[in-house]
Parts: structure tokens; C-alpha cells; sequence
């Protein structure tokens, strides 16, 4: 068995290269990713390329995946009810009522409340945790189940997984299986639940999880194969790459001209006159940031997967602080949105800042 991590940078061709891998292979193939959103998007991409989807490749969100292998074939050595699917959180589940300090939990030993509804749905953020309650109590044989079906298994979006989702990831690598996991740790923007466990591997940190609790199988760590962006020219990936020293620098794939090409700090003076004469789509941290209504706008955590010619950025206070010295910290999803921001322009990134003549700042021109 080969397991691998790819390290992938933004614009990469991520979804292509991975359905490409899976198209390949004879055996038959499991496809898993965090949201619907990728896998449609993977769908598309296999009907793009191939005019339909191979009958040897499943493609499965990471919770239908879980009930599916995890949940349903084992759930009678946790419990003899009936599981109803599962019901999505977005906060920890399982409240027993609000406490003089705050929310008081059911315990695990009360299983049908700590795990499920009162109509005997599964919490998702409870579902990971079943699966590996499953994996202990049948002595590994949920992961030796999915390995004899999915002799091939390819984790999209794999920063997206938190908690016990690791711990299925850890087993399914000491299987006899084939696992390739890929994504960008940079670009952080959900996850599969808020699990306490595995907290120091938190904001993207899969490559550590992997080398620290993932020892024994072995995983080859790449970051090369995709480390080229299809994206964006290289002044966007040069200046991206200082958000995440750690990873290197991305180079590019794409060497279009077209005049405004790169980095460029607009004063608040002048953005009127850069959006009638560029069109960008403007990104925004959230609603209240003050934009032109006249043009079109998005925030910054809806752009991950998105892609404009030219992007407008309205910054937040500690991006600025960044911006004129990197030894300035900023928190991880802040790092995380800023990234994600400017990697979205193909040919330029434009960043409302209020700059004086004094001021350089490497890899950024000034618009006059």
C-alpha cells in the first residue's frame, strides 16, 4: 500500500489532477470530499472528461461516506435502534440544558442522547466519533471493510477534517488500502465539526498530524505535484506566498499579459476610478465593510473555488498591519481569508489601502 499527501497550492488543478489519478485505476475507487459543493464538482469535472462517471468510482461527501461504511454496518454493537440519517450542526450537540455556567452535555454513556435526536437522527458532529466507537469495539474491522471495497481511496479538501475524522484517517492508512489525501492547508475555511481532540492540528496543520500520529504506515508527503498555480501569474503567487512562508514559494502555469498585471495598493480616493476602469469583483471580510454597491461584491469566505480575471480587497485592520510588517501575527482564518482572497485573480489583485509615497511594500505596485 501507498499513502500519500499532496500539499496543493491555490488554482493548482487540484479537482483535475485527483479525477484524472481516479480514472486511471482498475480497482475501484472511492472519491470523498468535506462539502456537496466539491462533490459536484468533482462529478462535473469526470463527466467533463470522461462524459460519465466510471462504474468501478464512488463519489461520496465525507458524511454520507461515514454513514454508509462507518455507521450503519456496525451501529448494532453501540445500540439496536434505528438510525434515521443524520441531522447537520453547526455547534456542539447534545445539550442537556444551560447551566449557571454555562451549557451542560449529556454524557457518552447516554447514547441516544449524546448521539442523536429525539428522532434517532445521527448529530454530524457526533458521526466520526461513532465510526471510530465502531472501529475499537470490532477490533479495526470498519476500516478493514472499506479497504476490501475501496482497494483506492482519494480525500479531497483534506484540511477540512477535524477530530475523530483524523483518527478514520489514521486507520484507513494502516489498512490495505491505497490512500491519497490532498489539499491546501492554507485555505482552511471549515470544518467537520469543533471536536476538542486534535485541537493542536487545527488551521491546516494535517502535514504535522500526519508525520506525529501517523508514523507507522508511512505517508509520502508531496508538495510538489501541485505546486504550480493554472491561476495566477506569478507577481499573486510570489506575493500569496509570503501569507505561508512554511510552504515555499508557488510558481505558475499562466503567463498572460494584459497590461495590469499583479499586486496593487489603490487608495480609498481612487476606488471608484479603479472598479469603472478594471471591473474587479470586490471581496470584503464581511457585510458591514463599505463597498461600491454599483459593482459586484462578495465576501471573502464565499470565494474559496472561485475564480475573476481582477479582484478588488478591502482589508481588515490586522491584513494592513501584515501588509507593512510581517512580523505583525495574524490569526488563522484572518491569514487563511487573505489568502484565499488574493489568490482568486488571474491577473490582478488590487488592495484598498491608504498609502503615502514613503511607503514599499515588496511585490506591490501602487496604482496612481
Amino acid at each position: 500500500m501507498v499513502n500519500r499527501l499532496i500539499i496543493a497550492a491555490a488554482g493548482s488543478g487540484k479537482t483535475t489532477y485527483l479525477v484524472r489519478q481516479a480514472m486511471q485505476q482498475s480497482d475501484s475507487v472511492l472519491i470523498t470530499t468535506y462539502t456537496i459543493a466539491n462533490e459536484l464538482e468533482i462529478r462535473k469535472k469526470i463527466v467533463e472528461l470522461n462524459g460519465f462517471v466510471p462504474h468501478n468510482v464512488t463519489i461520496q461527501t465525507w458524511y454520507s461516506f461515514l454513514l454508509q461504511h462507518g455507521v450503519r454496518p456496525f451501529q448494532g454493537v453501540v445500540l439496536d435502534d434505528k438510525i434515521n440519517g443524520m441531522i447537520l450542526v453547526n455547534e456542539k450537540s447534545g445539550k442537556k440544558y444551560d447551566g449557571k455556567y454555562g451549557p451542560v452535555y449529556f454524557a457518552e454513556d447516554d447514547y441516544r442522547k449524546f448521539y442523536f435526536t429525539d428522532g434517532m437522527k445521527m448529530y454530524s458532529d457526533k458521526i466520526a466519533k461513532f465510526v471510530c466507537r465502531c472501529e475499537k469495539e470490532t477490533k479495526g474491522r470498519v476500516s478493514q471493510r472499506i479497504s476490501r471495497i475501496y482497494p483506492k481511496i482519494y480525500v479531497d479538501e483534506i484540511q477540512d477534517l477535524a477530530g475523530y475524522d483524523l483518527d478514520i484517517i489514521k486507520s484507513l492508512l494502516q489498512a490495505e488500502c491505497d490512500v491519497t489525501m490532498v489539499g491546501d492547508p492554507r485555505q482552511v475555511t471549515y470544518h467537520t465539526h469543533n471536536e476538542a481532540k486534535y485541537k493542536k492540528y487545527a488551521n491546516g496543520k494535517i502535514e504535522e498530524f500526519i508525520k506525529t500520529e501517523c508514523k507507522k504506515p508511512g505517508c509520502i508527503i508531496d508538495k510538489e505535484t501541485l505546486n504550480d498555480s493554472y491561476r495566477n501569474n506569478q507577481s499573486i503567487c510570489s506575493y500569496s506566498s509570503q501569507l505561508y512562508e512554511e510552504y515555499g514559494e508557488t510558481g505558475t502555469k499562466q503567463f498572460a499579459v494584459t497590461g495590469h498585471d499583479g499586486v496593487f495598493l489603490v487608495r480609498p480616493d481612487d476606488v471608484d476610478a479603479y472598479l469603472e476602469e478594471f471591473k474587479p469583483m470586490q471581496l470584503r471580510e464581511k457585510r458591514t465593510v463599505k463597498v461600491n454597491d454599483r459593482y459586484a461584491v462578495i465576501n471573502m469566505g464565499e470565494a474559496k473555488g472561485l475564480t475573476y480575471d481582477r479582484v478588488l480587497i478591502y482589508p481588515t485592520g490586522t491584513m494592513r498591519s501584515w501588509m507593512k510588517d510581517h512580523s505583525k501575527t495574524l490569526q488563522p482564518k484572518t491569514k487563511s481569508q487573505f489568502y484565499v482572497a488574493i489568490t482568486r485573480a488571474r491577473y490582478s489583485v488590487g488592495i484598498v489601502f491608504d498609502y503615502d509615497e514613503k511607503i514599499s511594500i515588496e511585490g506591490v505596485e501602487k496604482y496612481q
